[in-house]
């Protein structure tokens, strides 16, 4: 995610990176093309242009319906996008939770105590990695088996096998009775929600937008800036091709907007930055156990930003 003033107006007048500029460059490009093409024949033929004028009244009704498209669109996605925020701070609150919960019901097992927090630490990133569709947890981590790692990392589900490793070793300290019923009740709790807070964000990650909605959204939206032109130019002249060329950066850049933040589990500069939310997670949770943070030794990634 791109960390910007939100009073800096002059700055973000030049801004390309994370804008959408370049995403809409080519459709603007197209839109600005045929308004240069319909200018230049209504000079040489002003009596073609003038069979196929559209009434300015009836292009604006259209342009009515468009923009309420427009701002159900970016609404929806929206939602999806803070939807998606409060889940991980959701995640994000339940780490802390278990990890307090181990660091104090725990004690008495200190080795017990730290591989459940390890544990912990693991969940977010092995969440992360399932939206990223990437191997492995994602994190090295310390004091943990590397036999446990490895049938881990070997599931179809890591989140699922990180909460089911976890609910077993609680468990056996239950029959231990190193913890009662009650508090093995509510090291449960934390894992369901854990759980509950992946399966929404694969939820988010995994359903767009429905497709005859995008369709019909999008050819509505190309025939309106297309035919711009056609209700311009009889009133703006030469003025017409600057005229399409705002109206249509306006609308495409809208709606691009929506396609951008409706999965904000992507890795583009506009999506959530999930990742700094693991290592903002290590950080804090490894201080509970007075150990260093594994993020120190998390494995490299690639900067995917676009």
């Amino acid at each position: 995610m791109t960390k910007y003033n939100s009073r800096a107006w002059a700055s973000h007048l030049f801004d390309v990176e994370g804008s959408m500029v370049r995403e809409i460059f080519r459709r603007v490009a197209a839109c600005v093309l045929g308004a240069a093409i319909v200018v230049l024949i209504s000079v040489v033929s002003p009596e073609t242009i003038r069979y196929f004028a559209i009434p300015v009244t009836a292009h604006s009704l259209i342009g009515t319906a468009l923009g309420l498209l427009l701002v159900f669109r970016t609404n929806s996605s929206y939602d999806r996008f803070w939807e998606g925020r409060k889940q991980w701070g959701a995640i994000n609150n339940e780490c802390r939770n278990l990890a307090r919960q181990a660091n104090i019901w725990l004690a008495s097992d200190p080795k017990l105590m730290r591989e459940v927090i390890r544990w912990t630490i693991a969940f977010p990133y092995a969440t992360m990695q399932r939206l990223w569709s990437l191997p492995g947890l994602g994190v090295r981590l310390n004091d943990v088996s590397p036999a446990d790692v490895a049938q881990v990392e070997a599931s179809k589900h890591l989140p699922l096998a990180i909460s089911r490793l976890l609910t077993q070793r609680l468990f056996t300290a239950c029959q231990q009775g190193l913890i009662d019923s009650r508090q093995l009740v509510a090291f449960d709790q934390n894992l369901t929600l854990l759980v509950d807070y992946c399966g929404a964000c694969e939820r988010i990650h995994s359903t767009p937008m429905p497709f005859a909605y995008a369709v019909h959204l999008r050819r509505v939206l190309i025939v309106y800036c297309m035919t711009l032109p056609l209700a311009f130019v009889k009133d703006f002249g030469w003025a017409t091709i600057p005229a399409t060329l705002l109206t249509s950066y306006i609308l495409f850049g809208v709606e691009e907007i929506g396609v951008e933040i409706e999965d904000p589990f992507e890795r583009t500069v506009n999506d959530l930055p999930i990742q700094s939310y693991c290592q903002g997670i290590d950080v804090i949770l490894s201080e509970i156990c007075d150990e260093s943070p594994d993020v120190a030794l998390r494995l490299p990634f690639e900067n995917h930003n676009s």
